[in-house]
C-alpha cells in the first residue's frame, strides 16, 4: 500500500466505502462504472492512464468477505469483479503475467470451468487466463499424459475420463473441472460486494 494512502486512511478514519464504482473485466481491464454504467448494468470506461492504473493495481487488496476493494486514499472502493480477483495473460519472457504486473513463477492449483475457463492460484491469488490467450496454452494441456486435442479437450470438459494436466514451468498442475457458477463459492470470493 503506498504510503500517501496509509496517511489519509489515519487522517480520514471514517469515510464511507464505495460500492458499484469500479469494476475489473474477464480480460484485465479496470472500468470505471458511473451512475448511467450502473443504472443500465453497462461495464464502463476503461481506465488507460498509466499513473491511475498503477496507483490502482499497488493498493488492491481483499478484505476478510473475500471482497476485493481499491484503498483509494481514505475510502475503499469495492470492486465488481466479471470472472476472479486477478487475469492472467501469456508472456514469453514470464509465462503468464497478472493483470496487475506480478509474474506467476509457480502455480499450485488449476480448474477448468465447462465452458473452457482455465483458473489458476499461485500465492494465494486467484486468476482467470485471459480468453485471448487459451489457444497459446493449449499446448501446455494434457489428458493422460498426451497433448490435449481439442476434441480431446471438449470430451474431458464434458465429463470424460483421464486427467487433465497443466505444464507450467517444470511444473505438472492437475487441472479441476469446475462450474462456473460456483466458481466465486469453491474459491472464496466476493464477485459483487455490498455493504
Amino acid at each position: 500500500m503506498d504510503d500517501i494512502v496509509k496517511k489519509a486512511m489515519a487522517k480520514w478514519p471514517d469515510v464511507p466505502h464505495c460500492y458499484g464504482w469500479l469494476a475489473l473485466d474477464a480480460r484485465g481491464a479496470w472500468r470505471m462504472r458511473d451512475e448511467r454504467a450502473q443504472h443500465l448494468n453497462l461495464p464502463g470506461d476503461k481506465v488507460v492512464q498509466t499513473a491511475l492504473l498503477g496507483f490502482i493495481n499497488r493498493n488492491y487488496m481483499a478484505d476478510e468477505r473475500g471482497c476485493w476493494y481499491f484503498q483509494n486514499g481514505p475510502q475503499r472502493v469495492f470492486v465488481n469483479l466479471e470472472a476472479t480477483p486477478f487475469i492472467a495473460r501469456t508472456d514469453p519472457a514470464h509465462g503468464l503475467v497478472l493483470h496487475t504486473g506480478e509474474a506467476l513463477d509457480a502455480i499450485e492449483q488449476a480448474w477448468m470451468t465447462e465452458s473452457g475457463e482455465l483458473i489458476v492460484s499461485a500465492a494465494g491469488k486467484i486468476a482467470q487466463v485471459d480468453d485471448r490467450d487459451m489457444a497459446q496454452l493449449m499446448g501446455a494441456l494434457d489428458i493422460d499424459g498426451i497433448g490435449a486435442s481439442d476434441e480431446a479437450l471438449m470430451g474431458w470438459l464434458e465429463g470424460g475420463a483421464g486427467t487433465l494436466t497443466l505444464r507450467y514451468k517444470d511444473l505438472a498442475v492437475p487441472v479441476e473441472p469446475i462450474a462456473r457458477a460456483q466458481v466465486a463459492t469453491q474459491l472464496h470470493f466476493v464477485r459483487m460486494p455490498a455493504p
